[in-house]
């Protein structure tokens, strides 16, 4: 299995972290954005988008990092990633997709590129633009967790699941932008309490091998 990604890609990061909470052996693929590695021929040939991750498993070329994540829910479904209770998995996703749907796309690179050299938006406009939509996100997340009582120390329940993997996430890329974290107490603790442990240590930005 091969992995097409970047570094410091949230969508390749929280893929990582599905990969290694399933144990599994796969090959990095680096595709330097900071080059426009993602623009090549070869690379479009396998993912038209021009975007990371990207998997391929002998004929299957995957794109999408949500199709990914769940198509390896389902070929490898130990250990679990989403909860048995039908309600529950619900509500896992829907966790994950305020960090997949409404913060990330619009604080993504190719977004924040069009801001700077389309509009011609300085540092400070686009800093304040990726505020504007991981506070939003991140407050609506803060208070769906406040209000589950049977959460544990991760998102949901007392093992990491999808949720966790999409936040802590974006979680790295919030401390980039230099959002404040101050207003979010438990995403805080959450993102601790992942990151001690090897799976989402070993996917970080700054453990991969393009992070130079």
């Amino acid at each position: 299995m091969k992995i097409y990604n970047y570094f410091r890609s949230g969508t390749s990061h929280r893929l990582r972290i599905v990969l290694n909470l399933k144990g599994l052996d796969w090959d990095y693929v680096a595709v330097d954005l900071r080059a426009e590695a993602h623009f090549d021929a070869a690379f479009k040939a396998l993912n038209p988008q021009g975007l990371v991750p990207t998997l391929i498993d002998g004929d299957l070329v995957l794109t999408q990092s949500p199709a990914i994540i769940e198509w390896l829910e389902e070929r490898y479904p130990q250990p679990p990633l989403l909860p048995t209770d039908m309600s529950d998995r619900a509500r896992v996703r829907a966790l994950a997709a305020i960090v997949g749907c409404d913060i990330h796309p619009l604080n993504n690179r190719r977004v924040l590129e069009y801001l700077r050299h389309t509009l011609g938006c300085d540092e400070a406009a686009v800093l304040a633009w990726c505020a504007t939509w991981i506070n939003a996100g991140f407050a609506a997340l803060e208070t769906m967790l406040a209000a589950d009582p049977k959460r544990g120390n991760f998102c949901f329940g007392h093992g990491p699941t999808l949720a966790d993997a999409y936040l802590v996430a974006q979680v790295e890329s919030a401390r980039r932008f230099k959002i404040s974290l101050a207003p979010y107490p438990l995403i805080v603790a959450i993102d601790q309490t992942c990151s001690a442990l090897p799976a989402f240590a070993l996917a970080a930005p700054k453990a991969q091998p393009d992070a130079a």
